[in-house]
Order: structure tokens, then C-alpha cells, then sequence
């Protein structure tokens, strides 16, 4: 089938996955969002956010993005495609990891000192709830189907599965030492949880949190991302300089990939090929081709460059 120019232009403007990919790095020294286009993978702006910010949540179904700010003990509300801060909504305690729901109707955040999540309405950004879970929650993520969130408890070597409909704690399970950063398979079947101080990511089974396996990384392994499929786990070694790549049939590392000096957030972009790591020393953003376990480019970013969570818009 044959589309005029118009109607094809139409087409590819109202697909959302064709609609200005972005990834959203939090510079935590320079308390500023720097938004890269992943497309020609420039900056094309520097948003000004204050209180450190760190972790990134997106919001597909508003456009909106999340940025927690520790020091200022909450998140800020920016548009994903004006880019303008909307909100700055108040939560109290250190603010870290924050995460949305499939449905982009609630937003989990993390805080650090309470040991708590609280839960607001994406619409109205009223809260909801707050949620006991272990001793310093960081990392989140919420299964495909939008029925349980997971917590990686830092302090207390584990992992909260939260019943979303319920807001209740159904599941803990230890991990290795001080998990940060975590990944659901797109089936929800496995979650990977990088274990900041025993340099390992363990690997659980979702039904019942059973632990299947650890896989021996780099130094202080601080976060991971899927790609190609989920074929592919790629965990950022922040002692290393680089990037571990595991095969996630066999479960064994195939690759060490060198990155800039102290790599920490690391997030997939909507084509599945291409990786993204937020470099903290080197303040910029290296870019991974999956395909061929190379880095591709590097991007100037600002000072400290963190980007805790899943940072890109599709």
C-alpha cells in the first residue's frame, strides 16, 4: 500500500515510539537535567533543577518526566516535550529512586532515610499512600503487567515485591550485598538486581522470588538495562569504567565493554540497540551498540552525571 506524502507524514508524527526519543540525564554536581536527543544524539537543552537531582521516571501517557531531588526531599515535574519544570511536589526525608506505573497513573518514590515509598496520582499528584519496605530503598521498577512493584533495599541485602492494587508488601527476598540499581525481563519473569558491594547481579525468578542465580560482574556494579530482546543485560561497573554484558540464557558474562570513569545509570533506548550510560567523573554519556558491543559515541553532559531509573522518553 502506497501513502501520499501527507498522510505519511501524519503517520509517522502521531506513532509514539517515531516521536523524539530522548534520554534525560540528572547532573547531580551541576543540579541540572541535560536532554539528549537520541536520534542525532545532541544536548538540545540543559534544564535547571535544584536539590541534587538524581533518579528519572518517565510518564509516556502524560509526557511527563520525574526527577527526585534528595537534598530537596521530593521530584520535579518536567514536560517531556516543551521541556519546561511543571510542578515540584514535596515529599520530606532523601528522595532517590523513583518509578511510575505501566499506566503512568502513579508515582513511586524511594526515600532513603524513612525506608518508606510513597505513592502519589500522576494526575493530581496527590498522595496515596506510604509503604514500609526495607532499610535504604533505591532502585524500582513495576512489571508489565502492572501488578507488582519491585524495591531494592540497599541496606538490607533484598528485594520488596509490592502488590500494587493492594499497596501491600507480599514478598521479600535477600540478594547480594547492597542492591542499587534493578531490571524486569519484558515478560516480568526475571528480575536482575545489581549488587553494589559484592559485585554480582542476582538473578530471581518473579514467581515467588526465587533466587535462580549470581553472576559475577565488574567493581561495584550499580545498575542495569535490557536489550536486544532481552537478550542482553548490561550492568555498569562504577570501579571499573565499564559496562558487563551477560547473556541472559546461559547467564554468563560474554563481554566487558570500557566506558567513561565511574559509570552509574544506564537505560535502553525505544530502538532496543542502543544503550545508554551515564558516566559520573567523566560528565558525559557513553552509547553502546548492542549489535556489536561497541561504543558508538560519547555526549557531553554536565557534572556528575547520574541517571538513576529508565531516563528514556519514546
Amino acid at each position: 500500500m502506497k501513502f501520499s506524502l501527507p498522510i505519511l507524514s501524519l503517520i509517522l508524527l502521531s506513532n509514539p515510539v517515531l516521536a523524539q526519543p530522548r534520554a534525560f540525564i540528572t547532573n547531580q554536581l551541576d543540579n541540572s537535567v541535560s536532554v539528549i536527543d537520541t536520534r542525532s544524539r545532541q544536548v538540545i537543552d540543559t534544564i535547571r533543577v535544584e536539590g541534587k537531582p538524581a533518579g528519572v521516571a518517565v510518564n509516556q501517557r502524560l509526557k511527563q518526566v520525574y526527577i527526585s531531588t534528595p537534598e530537596a526531599g521530593g521530584f520535579v515535574v518536567l514536560d517531556s516535550e516543551s521541556l519546561k519544570l511543571l510542578k515540584t511536589v514535596k515529599v520530606g526525608g532523601a528522595s532517590l529512586g523513583i518509578a511510575q506505573d505501566r499506566a503512568g497513573k502513579l508515582i513511586f518514590v524511594a526515600d532513603w532515610y524513612e525506608n518508606t515509598v510513597t505513592v502519589f496520582n500522576a494526575d493530581s499528584f496527590d498522595k496515596l499512600t506510604t509503604l514500609k519496605v526495607g532499610k535504604s530503598p533505591s532502585g524500582m521498577t513495576v512489571s508489565p503487567d502492572n501488578r507488582w512493584l519491585y524495591v531494592a533495599n540497599r541496606i538490607d541485602d533484598s528485594v520488596s515485591q509490592i502488590d500494587i492494587k493492594k499497596f501491600a508488601l507480599r514478598n521479600t527476598t535477600r540478594v547480594g550485598r547492597h542492591p542499587f540499581g534493578i531490571v524486569l525481563d519484558s515478560q516480568g519473569k526475571r528480575l536482575y538486581a545489581a549488587n553494589v558491594e559484592s559485585d554480582d547481579v542476582t538473578v530471581l525468578d518473579t514467581h515467588g522470588l526465587k533466587r535462580l542465580a549470581t553472576v559475577k560482574v565488574g567493581a561495584r556494579p550499580y545498575a542495569a538495562a535490557l536489550a536486544k530482546g532481552g537478550s542482553l543485560l548490561f550492568v555498569t561497573n562504577q570501579d571499573d569504567g565499564t559496562v558487563s554484558v551477560v547473556d541472559t540464557g546461559s547467564l554468563k558474562q560474554i563481554a566487558v565493554i570500557t566506558v567513561g570513569d565511574k559509570p552509574e545509570g544506564v537505560s535502553t533506548d525505544a530502538d532496543d540497540r542502543h544503550v545508554y550510560v551515564a558516566n559520573w567523573f567523566d560528565n558525559n554519556v557513553s552509547v553502546i551498540d548492542a549489535k556489536t558491543l561497541q561504543v558508538v559515541d560519547t555526549i557531553a553532559t554536565g557534572e556528575g552525571s547520574r541517571a538513576f531509573g529508565e531516563f528514556i522518553s519514546y
